[in-house]
């Protein structure tokens, strides 16, 4: 792969191909089907695979993964509940994170597409608490009618936080993005003066949305701030730890985010960016588990099953905790991973990804016509900024150097936005990546700087 390009646009005649090709009518023996496979769509990926793919938050699966995957199709199993392995599997690693995340008895979870689901399933939670505390029955009246209910989020705080309020009802006009300080973190004392306001407006806060490490800059909220501002307000903290997640879980540079992480109401983590489990594993857990169940279950509290260890029901189904019924066996790619790697052996890769990271701020620094704007975690943002440019010229050239490197196959970064400055970002999750392929990205950067 490393001698391959990193990205290419798959050409028009294999898009026309696929847009106008009409439906099989007879089929194709096997070898036709992978034949088939192998000209038309391995041979186009994402590219993420690669050691200089540094777009987004996308790692290459660990090939493990990638079996457990197989194994976990072949048993094919729906995991709404029962008395089969795949319950009891999803159960333990559930326990394991919450475990790590010092989340106490009682606590508990499930494993969802990705951060959005993940997002959304807390945010639900957090919506029928808020209700039920304001005397209303919101599974049974919706929120029409009532008072306001309004959501809380940073500048930095992710995409999806808006989509959920959409979809619960609550409307992205009524979720309250509070500003960053200097270093993308959410300021808390306009969270407090906002949540305050509201209150006094006869609004009811539902949740608040802290990250521990945003996809934008990798920024790191104050959440022990954040979380005293909950508790002393009595509003739910859901925790976005999708990216950053595992980096607070087990390094110790970060323990103090880790003691305030184990204050959150509900915590989003995607196994499938920073411990490299293949797409589709998120996960979402909850301080208290009963809770979520009220916000979700569907089931009379007579017919439901808590602990049939010997008999069909098993234990509580995830059903009652999500709104997914069918739902495919997650857990043995996440469980595989972690029995291979182990805790040290995790720590060890993340660890690995931050100095190629570092490796790649460091470069910036030193090169004349680069200029560094945020760096968080594994994500670095910086901007081409020569000496014989304006800087109301700076966002136009570095879109067009940014295109034009996605397209040289040299290497591949994202584009965002970083204090009103269009600026360059990437960001490091592949244990294949090396400090020779960071350089190697400046250096791809710094040519189409100067050809632009």
């Amino acid at each position: 792969m490393p001698e391959r390009d990193v990205f290419a646009p798959v050409p028009g005649d294999i898009v026309r191909g696929f847009e106008r090709g009409a439906p099989p009518l007879t089929g194709a023996p096997v070898d036709g089907v992978l034949d088939d496979f192998a000209a038309r769509v391995e041979p186009w990926p994402f590219g993420n695979g690669h050691p200089r793919f540094y777009g987004w938050v996308n790692p290459p699966p660990h090939p493990l993964g990638v079996f457990a995957e197989l194994l976990a199709a072949a048993m094919n199993p729906s995991v709404a509940g029962g008395n089969h392995a795949a319950v009891h599997v999803e159960r333990q690693v559930v326990r394991w994170f919450a475990e790590l995340a010092g989340l106490p008895a009682g606590s508990g979870g499930l494993l969802v597409s990705g951060g959005s689901a993940a997002t959304l399933t807390g945010f639900a939670a957090a919506r029928h608490r808020a209700a039920h505390r304001s005397g209303i029955d919101v599974r049974r009246d919706g929120v029409q009618g009532g008072p306001r209910f309004v959501l809380y989020q940073g500048g930095e705080g992710h995409g999806s936080a808006l989509k959920a309020a959409e979809l619960l009802g609550i409307g992205s006009a009524n979720t309250r993005i509070i500003p960053a300080d200097t270093q993308h973190r959410m300021r808390v004392d306009l969270l407090r003066d906002a949540i305050d306001a509201d209150v006094r407006a006869g609004c009811v806060p539902v949740a608040v949305l802290g990250s521990a490490g945003t996809v934008n800059t990798g920024a790191v909220d104050d959440l022990e701030a954040i979380a005293d501002v909950c508790a002393e307000r009595g509003v739910w903290l859901h925790v976005d730890a999708a990216y950053g997640g595992p980096a607070v879980l087990l390094l110790d540079d970060l323990a103090a985010v880790r003691k305030a992480l184990a204050r959150a109401d509900s915590i989003t983590l995607d196994p499938h960016k920073w411990l490299y489990a293949p797409v589709d594993a998120g996960l979402v857990l909850f301080r208290d588990a009963t809770g979520a169940r009220e916000a979700f279950s569907l089931v009379p509290p007579y017919l439901r099953t808590d602990d049939d260890q010997d008999g069909v029901g098993g234990p509580a189904w995830f059903s009652e905790y999500g709104f997914e019924q069918t739902r495919p066996f997650r857990a043995l790619k996440v469980w595989m991973l972690l029995k291979h790697l182990g805790v040290a052996g995790y720590r060890s890769l993340i660890e690995h990804d931050l100095a190629v990271a570092d490796a790649l701020a460091a470069a910036v620094d030193a090169a004349p016509d680069l200029e560094l704007l945020a760096r968080g975690l594994s994500v670095v943002c910086f901007r081409g900024r020569p000496r014989s440019r304006q800087e109301e010229d700076l966002d136009v050239l570095n879109r067009r150097v940014l295109t034009a490197l996605q397209h040289s196959g040299r290497a591949f970064l994202s584009g965002t936005v970083v204090n009103g400055a269009f600026a360059l970002r990437a960001c490091v999750v592949n244990p294949r990546s090396t400090i020779e392929d960071a350089e190697a990205v400046i250096a791809a950067v710094r040519a189409q700087l100067t050809a632009a």
